[in-house]
C-alpha cells in the first residue's frame, strides 16, 4: 500500500492515470486519489479497478462519470463541490487528463470560477511515443484523431503538411490502414513510426517510411491503443515562382487534374492545394 492521506487544499486535480502497466501510476497520484473529497473519472469502472489494485479505498465518497456524454449536468455537480470547498479529483481512463479526453470545459470553469486548478503529471501516449519513435523530439505536433472520412482526413494532412515538427497523432485499429495510406499520399512518404500498446504485455515500435507501414498494414491488421509519428517535410521548400511555373508549363500538355498531380508529386506538395492553384491559372488563359 504505497497511497498516504495527505491534506489537499480545495481544487480541482487533473491526475493522470497509467496508460498500459498499473504500476506506471505515480505515488503522489495515489495520495490525491486516496485524499480527495470527490473524485470523477472518464471511466467509472477502470477507476474504482484502479484503486483496487493499488489498495485506495474509497469509503462513503462518490465515484461520478465525467465524460464526453455525460453533458453540463455532470461539470454542474463538480463545480458545485469546488464552490463548497472540496477537492476533486479528476482522471481520464488513460494517461493525462485533457489530452485527446475530456476536460477542457471543466478545467476552464473551474479556473474562470477562481477555483484552484492543478495537475499530479504522469503517462502519456504521445510523450511515451516520442521518446521509442526515434524521430527529432526539438519540436512536435499533436494532432489527436484523425477525421474518419477520407476526405476530411486528407484535408486535414493538408493543413499539417508544413508544420516544422514531428506530428504524433492517436488512431484506432480499425482506421490505422487507411490513415497511414492518407498519410503516405498527403504528406509523402516520410519516415514514421507505429507504437503499438505502450507499456503493455505486447508493446510494438514499427519504424519505417509510411509507404511500408501502409503497405503493412494492408495486408495484416492490428490490434491496440495507436500512436503514430511522422517525421517533419525533409525536402527543401519549393519557392511559389518555381511551383506557378512548373504549373503553367504542365498544363500546356495535360488537364488540369494531371497537371495538377504530376506537379504536387514532382516538389511532394499538397495535391489539393496545387490543383487550387492550377484551377486559378486555367481560369486566366
Amino acid at each position: 500500500m504505497n497511497h498516504k492521506i495527505v491534506s489537499l487544499s480545495p481544487g480541482l486535480y487533473f491526475v493522470a492515470t497509467p496508460i498500459g502497466t498499473a504500476r506506471d501510476i505515480t505515488l503522489r497520484a495515489l495520495d490525491v486519489l486516496a485524499s480527495a473529497d470527490l473524485i470523477a473519472a472518464e471511466d467509472t469502472r477502470s477507476m474504482r479497478r484502479l484503486l483496487e489494485i493499488h489498495g485506495v479505498p474509497l469509503g462513503d465518497r462518490q465515484v461520478i462519470a465525467y465524460h464526453d456524454h455525460s453533458g453540463p449536468g455532470a461539470r454542474a455537480k463538480l463545480l458545485e463541490a469546488l464552490s463548497a470547498g472540496k477537492s476533486v479529483a479528476y482522471a481520464s481512463e488513460a494517461g493525462m487528463p485533457m489530452i485527446a479526453d475530456p476536460g477542457y470545459d471543466l478545467s476552464r470553469e473551474a479556473a474562470t470560477a477562481g477555483h484552484l486548478v492543478t495537475a499530479a503529471p504522469g503517462a502519456s501516449a504521445a510523450l511515451c511515443a516520442l521518446t521509442l519513435a526515434g524521430l527529432p523530439t526539438d519540436a512536435f505536433f499533436f494532432a489527436g484523431f484523425l477525421p474518419n472520412a477520407t476526405g476530411a482526413r486528407r484535408k486535414r494532412l493538408e493543413e499539417l503538411a508544413n508544420i516544422p515538427g514531428t506530428l504524433v497523432f492517436y488512431e484506432s485499429p480499425k482506421r490505422i490502414a487507411a490513415s497511414l495510406l492518407d498519410m503516405a499520399t498527403v504528406l509523402g512518404d516520410r519516415q514514421a513510426a507505429l507504437c503499438r500498446e505502450l507499456t503493455k504485455k505486447f508493446e510494438e515500435v514499427r519504424r519505417a517510411p509510411l509507404s511500408e507501414l501502409a503497405a503493412a498494414l494492408a495486408e495484416a491488421s492490428v490490434k491496440g491503443e495507436i500512436v503514430v509519428l511522422v517525421d517533419r517535410q525533409r525536402e527543401a521548400a519549393t519557392s511559389e515562382v518555381d511551383l506557378e511555373a512548373d504549373l503553367r508549363a504542365a498544363l500546356r500538355d495535360n488537364s488540369v487534374k494531371d497537371a495538377a498531380a504530376i506537379v504536387a508529386e514532382a516538389h511532394g506538395a499538397p495535391r489539393r492545394k496545387i490543383y487550387q492553384q492550377a484551377l486559378q491559372i486555367a481560369r486566366e488563359v
